[in-house]
């Protein structure tokens, strides 16, 4: 079985933003809730990978910025 290709976190966002106005309009049967609401677990698992990841760079980022050495701040001109 081939695996399901990762959404982005946008696309993720939006599915699940649609989950959560399809379970807050109600009207569906137990079994349709319980699968929107394990579709939107998943989503929301998506949606804090991608962010956590974002925060990781940002981190990495923001300590490269603060080394000493050479940069832009730096240099004599």
């Amino acid at each position: 079985m081939a695996e399901e290709k990762a959404p982005s976190y946008e696309q993720a966002r939006e599915e699940l933003a649609e989950v959560v106005r399809r379970l807050e309009a109600g009207g569906l049967t137990l079994e349709q809730s319980i699968e929107l609401w394990e579709r939107g677990e998943k989503l929301a698992a998506v949606c804090e990978e991608w962010l956590q990841g974002a925060r990781a760079k940002l981190s990495a980022a923001m300590a490269r910025r603060s080394e000493p050495g050479p940069g832009p701040l730096d240099a004599p001109f």
